[in-house]
C-alpha cells in the first residue's frame, strides 16, 4: 500500500462487518480519516491496486497539523472481467444457487442460436439469476428515482433488448477517436421495435445478449452495493461517532462504490455529524438521487432524498462526458420502456451522476477541474466537478470509467476534506 497508517475494512452482501473493524480503525489515531470503496467486478487484490495508485499523491497533499489514516472498503462485488463475455465459474461463484442458469447462459452465449425461442430462455434465465420475479417492479427497493426499481429490460421482449444494446455498442465502436466518447443520441436514432432489423438476421443479436448480462449482474450489485452502504458502512461510522466524536471522516467511492458510500449517508444514526466529505468519483447511480422532487415528476423523490443534508461539508460529484458506461450503456438500461422495449430518445431522465453530476439539488455548484483546483471546493452543499479533461481514457463499452487514477483529483479529496495544503 502506498500510504499508512491504512486498514482494511470488509463487509459480507448484507453488509455485516468483520468484528474489530472500529478498534482497528481507531488505533490508527490521526484527525481525519479516509474511506474508499470500490466499484463493481473488482476482486480484493484488483480493488487494493486501485486504493494504492489513487492514495499514492496523498502524503504530498496533506497541510500542516493534519493526520491521515486511510481505509479500503472491500464488499462482494463479484469477480467479472470487463469484457462482453464473463468469467462464468467467477460469476456461478459470487451467486450461489444459481449455477444452472449461469451455466445455461453460458452455452446459449457459445452457440449463439438464430432463435427468437433462445432469447426467450435468455431473458427468462437473466430473469431467475437477479431474482426479478420476486422484485416488486413499480419503486423496487430503493425507491422514487427513475433507475432505483427493476430495470424494464429485464421484462421486456428480450430479441428488441439484445438489439437495442447491440446497436449501442456498435455506436461506440463507430466512434473512433479512441476516448469513450460515443453518441449516445446515435442509439436512440436507431433504436425502436424494428431494431432487430438493423442487424440482418438474430445470430448477431447475441453481442448485444452479453452486454444484457452485464447490466443483469450490475443490477445485482447494485442492490448489494446500496445494502453494505446502508446496513454496513453506515453503522459502522455511527460506532466510530461515539467512539472518537472528533475523528473527521471523508468518504471516496468509484463506480458502484460511489453508491456504497451514498447509501452509507442513509445508515448514519440520527445526529452523527462526522461525515465531513463525500467525493463520488464517475459514480453509477441516478443523478437525481439526492433530489427532493424530480423535474418530470413533482410527486416522486430520488432515493436519497437530502441525505447531503447528513454531510458536515460537501458532496463532490465528479463527472466525465467520456465515460460511456454511464453516458450511453447506463441510460439505455434504464430508459428501456416496460411496453415494447422503444426508446424515444436518451434524455437527460436517465442519465448517472458521474455523466453530469448531481441534478434537481437547489444550490449545487458547477465547476469544471481546473476551477475546482484554483478556487477550492464550497465547504457544503452538492458541487459538480467536470473532470473530463483528465478522465478521458478507454474504449469501448466502458470507455474512461475506470480511469480515475489522477493527481488532480486526490487534490479534489483533499480540497474537499479541508485537509490539503
Amino acid at each position: 500500500m502506498s500510504v499508512q497508517p491504512y486498514r482494511e475494512v470488509v463487509f459480507d452482501k448484507e453488509g455485516d462487518g468483520a468484528a474489530g473493524q472500529r478498534d482497528a480503525l481507531l488505533r490508527m489515531g490521526g484527525t481525519d480519516l479516509v474511506l474508499f470503496a470500490h466499484g463493481w467486478n473488482s476482486s480484493r487484490s484488483v480493488a487494493a491496486r486501485l486504493y494504492s495508485a489513487f492514495l499514492a499523491p496523498f502524503p504530498g497533499l496533506v497541510r500542516e497539523g493534519a493526520r491521515i489514516g486511510y481505509g479500503g472498503v472491500f464488499w462482494p462485488s463479484m469477480w467479472f472481467t470487463d469484457e462482453p463475455i464473463p468469467d462464468f465459474e467467477g460469476l456461478a461463484a459470487h451467486l450461489p444457487g444459481k449455477e444452472r442458469a449461469v451455466g445455461r447462459i453460458a452455452e446459449l452465449l457459445a452457440e449463439r442460436p438464430e432463435s427468437e425461442t433462445a432469447f426467450a430462455e435468455f431473458g427468462a434465465l437473466l430473469r431467475e439469476l437477479t431474482d426479478v420475479d420476486r422484485t416488486t417492479a413499480a419503486g423496487g427497493p430503493d425507491g422514487g428515482a427513475p433507475d432505483e426499481g427493476v430495470p424494464a429490460f429485464l421484462t421486456g421482449d428480450p430479441v428488441e433488448t439484445c438489439a437495442l444494446f447491440a446497436a449501442a455498442l456498435d455506436s461506440l465502436d463507430g466512434d473512433g477517436d479512441g476516448d469513450g466518447d460515443g453518441d449516445g443520441e446515435q442509439v436512440a436514432e436507431q433504436a425502436g421495435p424494428d431494431t432487430r432489423e438493423l442487424f440482418g438476421g438474430l445470430g448477431r443479436l447475441w453481442r448485444g445478449a452479453e452486454e444484457a448480462l452485464r447490466q443483469a449482474t450490475y443490477y445485482t450489485m447494485k442492490r448489494r452495493a446500496g445494502t453494505v452502504g446502508e446496513r454496513g458502512l453506515g453503522p459502522l461510522l455511527g460506532e466510530l461517532a461515539r467512539s472518537a466524536p472528533a475523528l473527521r471522516i471523508h468518504l471516496v467511492g468509484h463506480s458502484m462504490g460511489a453508491r456504497l458510500v451514498a447509501f452509507a449517508l442513509r445508515g448514519l444514526p440520527s445526529g452523527t455529524r462526522n461525515v465531513k466529505s463525500v467525493t463520488l468519483l464517475q459514480g453509477a447511480f441516478s443523478h437525481y438521487a439526492f433530489a427532493s422532487s424530480l423535474p418530470h415528476d413533482r410527486d416522486a423523490s430520488g432515493a436519497l432524498r437530502d441525505m447531503q443534508r447528513r454531510v458536515d461539508g460537501p458532496v463532490v460529484a465528479c463527472h466525465s462526458r467520456h465515460d460511456t458506461a454511464l453516458g450511453v450503456i447506463y441510460p439505455l438500461a434504464s430508459r428501456l420502456a416496460r411496453d415494447d422495449s422503444r426508446v424515444a430518445g436518451l434524455d437527460r431522465r436517465w442519465w448517472a451522476v458521474g455523466h453530469d453530476g448531481v441534478q434537481a439539488v437547489p444550490g449545487t455548484r458547477s465547476l469544471t477541474l481546473d476551477e475546482a483546483l484554483r478556487a477550492g471546493i464550497p465547504a457544503s452543499g452538492c458541487v459538480n466537478v467536470d473532470a473530463a479533461s483528465v478522465v478521458r481514457r478507454g474504449g469501448p463499452p466502458s470507455g474512461a470509467h475506470s480511469d480515475i487514477c489522477h493527481p488532480e483529483l486526490a487534490r479534489v479529496v483533499a480540497a474537499a476534506g479541508r485537509f490539503g495544503r
